[in-house]
């Protein structure tokens, strides 16, 4: 008997913020959201590990294009300690390495907090995606092998504490690209001489995009299309922290055909684009003065046909 034929997959351009559950890894979230929405063309725009929950912002058809833009954008975070307890993954996940007495108070662990507020030195932990000779640093750990790595500087723009009861506490987190939380618990631990792991991470904002905008994949499946379509944010929801150029009509068509044009305004080096209130992409501002298209939606050059 002959299977059922799988209808086509359509295009679909947009960016969902997905509440991404424990467990499930952001490619395999990735590949469910695409399945609900059938879509092309799809992208995430940065990983979040399985354990951690929250905020993934997946990216379809033309948004892809713009899904590299989140990388280097602040994050924040809630982030469950577990004191007490060290392991050699520095999260729920790993082995556990020592395990020692609980003496610090909450007054204790406020105090702690100062250090690690600011520009601070993380050494990556080994069980990471960071890679060596073409191998992620997990892979070594994995087969028990401890490599060296260099501190990194990152920056840790807000942390406090919301709870402190016995030996599991509650922080939020905002931060630069590449802050390890789980180095972060680990090193609050062994400031204040008891160890700590990650027990549970959420993933609350990138940028300017937060979580209580977000979707679950529960939800999406309850939807019918047209209602999951509706969920899909447009693909400048990307680009929101970049200055905004709007363009007349003529400078429109010189960006559409690769062509710069005269800027002479402030406000950063990347600027996102409009004509007529339509998102057309972003461009690169020149020292004198230009504004040099770098990245444009397609659906642009139809439209401006």
């Amino acid at each position: 008997m002959n299977k059922p034929r799988r209808a086509p997959r359509r295009q679909v351009d947009g960016v969902l913020l997905l509440d991404k559950p424990t467990g499930l890894s952001s490619n395999t979230a990735l590949q469910v959201a695409r399945r609900l929405f059938n879509a092309e063309k799809a992208g995430h725009t940065g990983t979040l590990d399985p354990l951690a929950t929250g905020l993934l912002p997946l990216c379809f058809g033309e948004a892809t294009k713009f899904a590299g833009e989140l990388l280097d954008a602040d994050k924040a975070y809630r982030a469950t300690l577990r004191l007490g307890v060290t392991t050699d993954s520095a999260d729920a996940e790993g082995q556990v390495l020592l395990t020692r007495p609980v003496e610090a108070t909450a007054s204790d662990f406020e105090a702690a907090l100062p250090r690690f507020r600011g520009e601070i030195e993380q050494i990556p932990p080994m069980y990471s995606a960071l890679k060596r000779d073409g191998r992620p640093l997990y892979e070594y750990a994995r087969q028990g092998v401890e490599l060296e790595r260099k501190a990194r500087r990152v920056a840790i723009h807000e942390l406090s504490m919301l709870s402190f009861a016995g030996d599991e506490v509650v922080i939020d987190v905002a931060c630069s690209k590449g802050t390890y939380i789980r180095t972060l618990a680990a090193d609050i631990g062994e400031q204040l001489g008891c160890g700590a792991h990650l027990t549970a991470l959420r993933r609350t904002r990138i940028g300017k995009l937060g979580v209580d905008a977000a979707v679950t994949l529960e939800q999406l499946e309850g939807l019918v299309p047209e209602q999951r379509d509706a969920c899909l944010a447009p693909a400048d929801a990307l680009v929101a922290d970049l200055p905004r150029a709007d363009l007349g009509a003529d400078e429109v068509a010189c960006i559409l055909h690769g062509q710069a044009v005269r800027w002479n305004a402030e406000g950063g080096e990347r600027w996102r684009l409009y004509g007529d209130q339509r998102f057309l992409g972003i461009a690169h501002l020149t020292a004198d003065g230009w504004l040099q298209p770098k990245r444009l939606l397609a659906a642009n050059f139809t439209a401006g046909s």
